[in-house]
């Protein structure tokens, strides 16, 4: 069965799919713990560490995690003010919806086949999982790496009733360059694969609470609106790799919000337009507060 699901993977374009077993991850709970004590933790993550450590606490009678890889870099674009991984359709969009006929794909052969899906909203650590289950290593900028890929990968997984074959982790890491770490605008990567996500740059651009002058001045010297990809661009893994086979991640691509129309339009149009895409999920206030801090800028 476990080549079975290979093979429907590879005909949904997913080219990187691996079996991680259902723990409970000890390892990782001392991880989780230890940044709680330092502060961490960015008050977006599942509270409830007991839940990010045992899947049988989501679904009680899961006996395999399913975790594919989804590759979305389209190319290096410049002069550009988000992330790549927001350039084409909201990833939450489309991963879903792979994994959901790749389910159904499943439930055809094992009619007593039963799933939970989760696409960046489940309580388990994603990145995490694709480690353990061989499909990818971690990098000093706290993302996975795939050798053909780089870091420009979504994960999802799916929680299942079945008992598949568990897959093993690579026993590698990042070249440790240190690049990234000299690199992170806001100090956030702090060595030895641990990072302090209150300084990303990325999170800081969808923060909801007022920004510090410190906040403000990293938009100042770094003109992003939605994300950051500054670890990622400098990366050494990341270099002469593949663009993604799934055209959402490549066509009908935007690679610049422009300040006048998000000045100008209401927040119901500003959800009528992107509600399909990755940086509306905080709303056009963020956005333009965020627009609004590189605009003095230039004024200036």
């Amino acid at each position: 069965m476990k080549q079975k699901i290979k093979q429907y993977c590879k005909n949904l374009k997913i080219d990187y799919v691996g079996i991680a077993g259902i723990g409970p991850y000890y390892e990782l709970e001392k991880v989780l713990r230890d940044k709680i004590n330092k502060g961490h933790y960015t008050g977006l993550e599942e509270k409830d560490i007991q839940k990010r450590i045992n899947p049988r606490l989501t679904m009680e009678n899961v006996e395999s995690v399913i975790v594919c890889l989804f590759p979305y870099f389209s190319g290096n674009v410049e002069n550009t003010n988000i992330s790549k991984y927001t350039y084409g359709l909201d990833y939450h969009i489309l991963v879903k919806e792979k994994l959901e006929k790749l389910s159904k794909m499943i439930k055809k052969d094992i009619d007593e086949f039963e799933y939970k899906i989760f696409v960046d909203n489940g309580p388990l650590v994603d990145r995490y999982l694709a480690q353990i289950s061989g499909i990818g290593y971690f990098g000093q900028n706290n993302n996975i790496i795939n050798d053909e890929y780089g870091s420009y990968v979504f994960i999802g997984y799916i929680m299942t009733n079945i008992k598949l074959e568990e897959d093993n982790s690579l026993d590698k890491t990042c070249i440790n360059c240190g690049k990234c770490i000299e690199k992170c605008p806001g100090g956030a990567l702090l060595g030895n694969f641990e990072m302090n996500p209150k300084k990303c740059l990325s999170f800081i651009t969808q923060k909801k609470e007022e920004l510090t002058d410190e906040e403000k001045k990293l938009f100042e010297k770094n003109p992003t609106v939605f994300g950051c990809d500054i670890c990622q661009d400098i990366c050494p893994h990341n270099k002469k790799i593949n663009t993604s086979k799934i055209h959402e991640f490549t066509e009908n691509l935007k690679h610049n919000i422009d300040y006048e129309e998000i000045n100008t339009i209401s927040n119901k149009e500003f959800k009528r337009r992107y509600r399909d895409r990755a940086f509306s999920w905080r709303g056009r206030k963020i956005i333009l507060r965020n627009l609004e801090i590189i605009n003095k800028k230039d004024i200036l």
